[in-house]
């Protein structure tokens, strides 16, 4: 694509290393107008001076969104709902960020007229796609610029001496040794003594959770209330989705909860190591699976948690905008119908354990599972219920059996050795 075509280019800017000297870049190289967009996640102080720092780098105007409420009621809560857990512990955290905000920036675009979009992911890692396929669902017509795949820049160490040749302004230096993606659900670590799997994370790369170690001598105990699988209260105290997950987080983060050290299957083919702070997600994700042990039948259950992989897989992949995910969440929505109650927790040295969890439509009685007479459930008839069970495994057994012993109990001589 020569580069001349491209007249207004809307940025996914940060403000860090990558996207203040990429605003020069796509001046230089394309001669267009740029445009910058930040989406408020909860990333807290680092939207401090963001605009004054874009104008400086040559953007030519800052948009800054508050995406908080949008990004827990519309990304968040869903996912929890859905019980969707990337390679058994990634709660998805910088996954389903990224597809609101390239809703954000395709819709500022159009806003402005603008005929391309750019963002500053690498061509190593999974943000790129999650733009960009996001982008091909909203308006497939607008070009997509993405920097680390046409330049010669290829290090810290390169980003950094550009931005000097051409007097970026930059907070960035060599001493910064991690990659981080910080918003409302969670803070995530890259790079440096990461890489090598073997190696122990530094108490000093923690941001957000004290250690275990640290927290707390004594537990403290939380209660969420949930309707139809959203939280709606905590510790008995109406609110509204914002202030609840910021309520959580502090008390996550206060008893060294919701840390992960994972290597996963980026979707680009290789593997890498993430270390993840994820505080009120983890107590969110706890909490409700504690209530929908009570309030789904065990077929639902059981079915749900296989889609959840499925779920988990579409959102880490980038493909929030798809007839799939959206099937997915119409039978999520149902499974959640009667998700209503009320969880108590444990918060103890980096522990969440369930206290109680209760439910107006709870399918848990007690008089039925007790082991005493009832109308309900007759003992004598789990004996039919055994013989039809069990019915395969018998007849495979009869016609098995040589010399009135089942194969199952006749010697393996393969494991013997001789002397």
């Amino acid at each position: 694509m020569p580069k001349t075509e491209v007249k207004k280019v809307v940025l996914a800017y940060s403000g860090g290393l990558d996207t203040s000297i990429i605003v020069t870049w796509l001046k230089q190289h394309y001669q267009c107008e740029v445009i910058c967009f930040t989406a408020d996640l909860g990333q807290e102080e680092e939207l401090d001076g963001l605009e004054e720092k874009a104008i400086k780098t040559g953007a030519s105007k800052l948009y800054i969104r508050d995406l908080r409420e949008e990004f827990l009621k519309d990304f968040v809560f869903p996912t929890i709902q859905a019980g969707a857990v990337y390679e058994r512990e990634y709660l998805l955290g910088t996954s389903f960020a990224r597809p609101l905000i390239a809703k954000h920036l395709v819709e500022i675009a159009e806003l402005e007229g603008a005929d391309a979009i750019a963002h500053g992911c690498t061509g190593k890692g999974n943000d790129q796609v999650r733009f960009e396929v996001t982008a091909m669902a909203l308006n497939p017509k607008l070009k997509v610029i993405a920097p680390w795949r046409e330049w010669d820049i290829r290090s810290r160490e390169d980003a950094i001496a550009y931005a000097e040749e051409f007097n970026v302004p930059i907070s960035a230096s060599l001493t910064k040794i991690y990659s981080r993606d910080r918003n409302l659900f969670h803070l995530s670590h890259e790079g440096g003594l990461l890489e090598n799997p073997w190696n122990e994370p530094e108490e000093s790369m923690y941001e957000l959770t004290v250690s275990p170690e640290a927290a707390p001598d004594a537990p403290e105990y939380v209660e969420i209330g949930f309707e139809k699988g959203i939280p709606v209260s905590l510790n008995g105290e109406a609110m509204g989705a914002l202030d609840l997950f910021i309520g959580l987080n502090k008390l996550g983060a206060k008893h060294g909860i919701g840390r992960v050290d994972l290597v996963e299957n980026r979707l680009v083919g290789m593997k890498s190591r993430g270390v993840y702070e994820t505080p009120g997600g983890t107590i969110l994700r706890k909490a409700h699976q504690a209530l929908e042990s009570i309030c789904l039948d065990k077929h639902t259950m059981h079915y749900k948690d296989i889609l959840a992989v499925k779920y988990a897989e579409l959102v880490y992949n980038g493909l929030w905008y798809t007839r799939l995910r959206e099937a997915l969440d119409a039978f999520v929505q149902v499974t959640q119908q009667n998700i209503t109650g009320t969880v108590r927790l444990k918060l103890y040295k980096g522990n969440l354990i369930v206290s109680g969890r209760k439910s107006p439509l709870s399918l848990y009685r007690e008089d039925y599972a007790s082991f005493g007479e009832e109308d309900v459930y007759n003992q004598r008839d789990a004996e039919g219920f055994i013989q039809l069970f069990g019915l395969p495994m018998k007849v495979e057994a009869l016609l098995n059996i040589d010399g009135s012993v089942s194969r199952y109990r006749q010697p393996d001589y393969s494991k013997f050795k001789r002397d």
